[in-house]
């Protein structure tokens, strides 16, 4: 992986952009100065040092006390770990204390870029108390194998609908003529999500969880299926 996307990816546990760079850096040097920092990344040296003192506070990087006093990385497994477990910690107190209105969702939401809708997939998918029942390009189903096998140990109801043949053992498949690039998603019977699905930032979703919506997007889902069955069968 280039640089560029290695400093992408640590900014996402809370890194800034300088800051994980100084962080490969002691990753790739072990010990290091915080002038041989400066040195080699041509960051000033100011700016190294205060980046070097957020890197120990965030748990990134360790300070070696010494005549010299050094630097070096934390492992970066255990770095993102830690952070994974304290964001876990922290999404559990917000949830248990943040004001709710209740969960259903009768109004029509969009929303948009392939990365949110994805989002959005995996949070439904996580939510599945009953059946799911799951139509969308298969580049993109399988982005959710993880997701949708957890459901099948757990008894869920899975039915998929897809153009062209997928191994998921436990799960109802159908083979179906359509080929476009879209999602058609519902979980529960109580919420929708469909819309394009090409993996651009162009994508756009509707989501809704306005009962005569739901209901009408699953009898047209049903009648999909009853013309698979009479015509090729399941798998």
């Amino acid at each position: 992986m280039e640089e560029a996307a290695l400093i992408d990816k640590l900014m996402l546990f809370g890194l800034t952009r300088q800051e994980a760079s100084i962080y490969l850096c002691l990753a790739a040097n072990r010990e290091l100065s915080g002038y041989e920092v400066s040195k080699i990344t041509g960051i000033s040296r100011s700016n190294v040092y205060n980046a070097l003192a957020s890197l120990v506070e965030e748990g990134a990087a360790y300070l070696i006390e010494g005549s010299t006093n050094k630097y070096t990385s934390v492992e970066v497994e255990e770095f993102c770990q830690n952070k994974i477990r304290y964001l876990q910690q922290a999404k559990d107190e917000l949830v248990q204390t943040m004001p709710q209105i209740g969960n259903n969702c009768e109004g029509y939401i969009t929303i948009s870029s392939h990365k949110h809708i994805m989002d959005r997939i995996h949070f439904m998918l996580a939510h599945v108390k009953y059946r799911v029942y799951i139509s969308m390009p298969v580049e993109f189903l399988e982005k959710c194998r993880e997701d949708i096998n957890r459901l099948i140990e757990s008894d869920k109801k899975v039915v998929l609908l897809v153009s062209e043949s997928v191994e998921f053992p436990g799960a109802i498949i159908y083979i179906t003529d359509k080929k476009e690039p879209q999602i058609r998603l519902i979980v529960d019977s109580e919420y929708v999500l469909t819309g394009d699905m090409t993996g651009s930032a162009s994508d756009s979703c509707l989501y809704c969880g306005q009962k005569n919506f739901v209901n009408v997007f699953k009898e047209s889902l049903k009648n999909e299926i009853k013309l698979i069955e009479l015509t090729r069968g399941e798998i």
